[in-house]
């Protein structure tokens, strides 16, 4: 058991090595700012990139929890959606005057106007988009989203997809996270970060 567990050990730093030679080279000038639909990986993609473009990772809802002292499921219980969203633009406008680090941000984050506004102008956003079966497949595994909690999940997300993902089209680059390895997402922001910062120069 041990011998596997040092193999895998092995294979995370191989991948991780591997992604920071893609990124090598690459000057980030502003922040990274990861937006989709909840289950699209912005926060597990967005570490690894951290690692790979040696920049910091900030979780936009966990920068929400600590300023508000308490969870987002308790603030839409509390509060409603709307003062969430007001907190919200408040937090993610303080952490895109901070140094260029990668955000992830909530799913809701990049369909306010206030918000979505700072970000284009202090961020490069990506979409992170991956299609439903997948999106469904991910937040299975987790009981905390306040959007979710409905008799039937799936069509409440089917609704969220159909209403947000021509917001999400706004964003300076889209990449599709399938099914497939995070590593492999990664790569391809690596990618699409190069051909976009080469475009500008």
């Amino acid at each position: 058991m041990a011998r596997v567990e040092s193999s895998d050990t092995g294979e995370r730093e191989d991948a991780a090595a591997e992604l920071r030679r893609q990124a090598a080279g690459l000057e980030i000038d502003r922040t990274v700012a990861l937006v989709g639909l909840m289950g699209a990986g912005k926060t597990t993609i967005g570490r690894r990139l951290a690692k790979a473009l040696g920049l910091r990772f900030v979780d936009a809802d966990d920068a929400i929890v600590a300023a508000a002292g308490t969870s987002i499921e308790e603030i839409f219980a509390t509060h409603g959606e709307s003062d969430f969203r007001r907190g919200e633009r408040r937090v993610i406008a303080r952490l895109l005057d901070a140094q260029p680090h990668v955000l992830a941000t909530g799913g809701g984050a990049f369909i306010d106007p206030h918000t979505r506004a700072v970000m284009k102008k202090k961020a490069i956003s990506i979409w992170l988009k991956a299609p439903l079966d997948v999106l469904m497949k991910r937040v299975a595994k987790r009981d905390h989203r306040p959007l979710l909690k409905e008799d039937d999940p799936q069509a409440v997300m089917q609704q969220l997809m159909d209403a947000r993902y021509p917001i999400y089209a706004e964003a300076d680059l889209t990449v599709e996270t399938g099914n497939g390895p995070h590593n492999t997402a990664v790569s391809a922001i690596i990618e699409v970060l190069r051909a976009h910062l080469s475009e500008k120069q």
